[in-house]
């Protein structure tokens, strides 16, 4: 469910980029990447972890009201982006948890500088082709099929009216026409994966917890599987009777999962 009270928006220059980022909590830094299909606002699940963390969730560059510089156009562009990103939070170290298109994010992100990580959480991710099954395919389907293909069950959504069937506005519609445009940039060819990544990983010793949805229907099972034999410190986490996006279909079971792991000493 969406939540607004508890975070405040600001507005980070990054590499001559305007980035919009909701902040909200205190504590260490975490980084939270949406997914494919942009920020839904302040969630249930950021709000929790804002009891343990400063939460830090930007709109990426070239979502929403976020500025994309001339020259990001692939994932590995957006990684290096956040390695900016990164600096401009003068951390030295953060946990960072990424849902869907923003796993895969996070784990180049990871491969490029494990050392900056803590922690790391990686969420029904794309980035890797799975050996069973297939990546279904999302950016040139109706915004309905997308979402019939997201939850196992949507009665056990929270807030599934308000943020996932409910009709747009035209300034909403076209922000997700934009936002659809700039996933298909970063993620159309390959689609979904970068056949390298699994051997980036193979030297990313940071904790890891992937996190999967049993029912997911748009990435396999499998590719959480893949991720945690190819990471040497991951171990998965299954939820059962649940699809794609287990922080917002069970999020009280994400949690439960989740928090230990993070706030692990």
């Amino acid at each position: 469910m969406a939540v607004t009270s508890d975070c405040t928006e600001t507005v980070l220059n990054v590499s001559g980029a305007n980035v919009h980022v909701l902040q909200g909590g205190s504590g260490p830094p975490l980084l939270a990447l949406h997914g494919a299909g942009g920020s839904q606002g302040w969630l249930q699940y950021h709000q929790a972890l804002a009891e343990h963390f400063t939460v830090y969730a930007p709109s990426h560059p070239g979502y929403g009201p976020s500025e994309r510089p001339d020259w990001l156009d692939t994932m590995t562009d957006m990684a290096h982006f956040y390695q900016a990103f990164i600096d401009a939070l003068e951390c030295d170290q953060l946990a960072m948890l990424g849902t869907s298109m923003g796993g895969w994010l996070a784990a180049e992100i990871a491969a490029m500088s494990p050392e900056r990580l803590s922690r790391m959480v990686l969420v029904d991710a794309v980035g890797i082709k799975p050996e069973v099954g297939e990546i279904a395919e999302i950016l040139m389907c109706s915004r309905e099929h997308a979402a019939s293909l997201r939850f196992y069950d949507t009665s056990q959504v929270p807030g599934y009216e308000t943020l996932f069937n409910r009709e747009l506005t035209p300034e909403e519609r076209d922000a997700q026409y934009g936002n659809q445009e700039m996933a298909t940039r970063l993620c159309w060819l390959p689609y979904m994966h970068n056949p390298k990544l699994p051997h980036y990983l193979r030297r990313v010793q940071t904790p890891t917890l992937v996190v999967w949805g049993r029912q997911d229907a748009i990435v396999p099972l499998n590719c959480g599987e893949i991720y945690a034999r190819e990471l040497p410190n991951a171990k998965l986490h299954v939820i059962d009777n649940c699809g794609h996006s287990p922080h917002n279909e069970r999020p009280d079971a994400f949690l439960q999962a989740v928090i230990p792991f993070l706030t692990a000493a």
